[in-house]
């Protein structure tokens, strides 16, 4: 029990997500945690309708989720779902443990450089990135279950 998948995916829970991870991951939990998402209730309301009634859906801003988390016991299979690699650094630099990060899809913004297929990534995003490699965090990228798998270290000199 407890976390048994981290991924990163701008677009949160969406097809892929719901359609595949939490299925092969037999996620009974998902945790989002993001700073927009969680001030923005209507977002929250629609992430909230977008996941089956088994799945339990919290959203945390970074602070609420190192406030509440560490402190409390997961009893279920749970996936922590991040919108941004800088959300990922800010709680593992506080001490939470993530040994093993999926990077789903972060999209083209214009301000990106491209990584991998579906990986685009800002300056701060790639040196987030680079700092949770520092820390030992085993980082992969891997869009839906049936790719293969790319280690974010070998695409980073792109």
């Amino acid at each position: 029990m407890g976390v048994v998948f981290c991924r990163i995916d701008d677009r949160l829970l969406h097809g892929q997500v719901v359609t595949t991870w939490l299925n092969v991951k037999q996620i009974e939990q998902v945790i989002i945690v993001d700073d927009n998402v969680a001030n923005d209730k209507i977002q929250s309301n629609v992430l909230q309708m977008s996941v089956d009634s088994n799945i339990k859906l919290h959203i945390f801003s970074v602070n609420k989720f190192l406030k509440i988390v560490p402190n409390s016991t997961i009893t279920r299979r749970t996936m922590l779902l991040f919108a941004s690699p800088i959300a990922v650094d800010k709680i593992v630099s506080s001490g939470f443990k993530i040994d093993k990060l999926n990077i789903g899809g972060v999209r083209s913004n214009g301000k990106r450089k491209q990584y991998a297929k579906a990986v685009f990534l800002t300056e701060d995003e790639k040196n987030a990135l680079q700092n949770l490699l520092r820390q030992g965090v085993d980082i992969e990228i891997q869009m839906v279950p049936t790719d293969g798998i790319e280690k974010f270290s070998e695409v980073l000199n792109k």
